[in-house]
């Protein structure tokens, strides 16, 4: 059985991933956890320390994926389709990502911490990931790591609004082809040279 500290937890990440920072009411998360008024503060101050642990958790939770499926050996190309063809509910959304478009938690120094940190942290070690193909010449050279980061980051982000908007996850896997057909390593390949017939 789980602890009534981590059903708390748990159930506020569960609720943020759906209703957001404002939607998600100390009742609704004592109602779903299953758990007292009195129990809530006793582990916490409040409704903003129980979304702190709770948002601290999924990026921690993220940060392990991200190492699991980026950290395997095998060619860079390879390891940037895993992560982005990996196991996600698209029509749920990132729920990372999800916290951005909150105000309560953008304007919050405290909430938006970990937010930033787990942004940056997913990008730092694609980033990584890049440049190991480049410097092995797997991939091309004039990609800036960096950069390619941060437009396989917008595209997850921007392909889990696109898919909630349209109920569909196709707008996702065609971001995803698109994005993986630019940064295939035929398609960086200098041209064949010409022959005569």
């Amino acid at each position: 059985m789980a602890t009534t500290q981590e059903r708390l937890i748990e159930t506020t990440r569960e609720l943020l991933w759906e209703r957001g920072y404002v939607g998600t009411s100390p009742k609704a998360i004592l109602q779903r956890a299953g758990v007292g008024q009195g129990s809530m503060y006793h582990h916490f101050t409040g409704k903003q320390d129980l979304a702190l642990a709770a948002i601290r958790r999924t990026g921690d939770e993220m940060r392990t994926t991200v190492d699991r499926v980026l950290g395997g050996g095998g060619p860079a190309y390879e390891r940037i389709a895993a992560y982005l063809h990996r196991e996600r509910d698209v029509l749920r959304g990132c729920p990372v990502g999800r916290l951005t478009m909150d105000p309560d938690v953008i304007t919050s120094d405290a909430l938006r911490a970990p937010v930033d940190e787990t942004i940056a942290y997913v990008e730092s070690r694609i980033a990584d990931v890049v440049q190991e193909g480049v410097d092995s010449g797997e991939l091309a050279a004039h990609l800036v790591p960096r950069d390619i980061a941060s437009t396989i980051v917008a595209t997850v982000q921007g392909g889990y609004v696109l898919a909630r908007a349209s109920g569909d996850t196709t707008a996702f896997d065609t971001g995803v082809r698109g994005l993986l057909a630019l940064l295939s390593p035929a398609a960086s390949a200098p041209p064949s040279p010409a022959t005569d017939h």
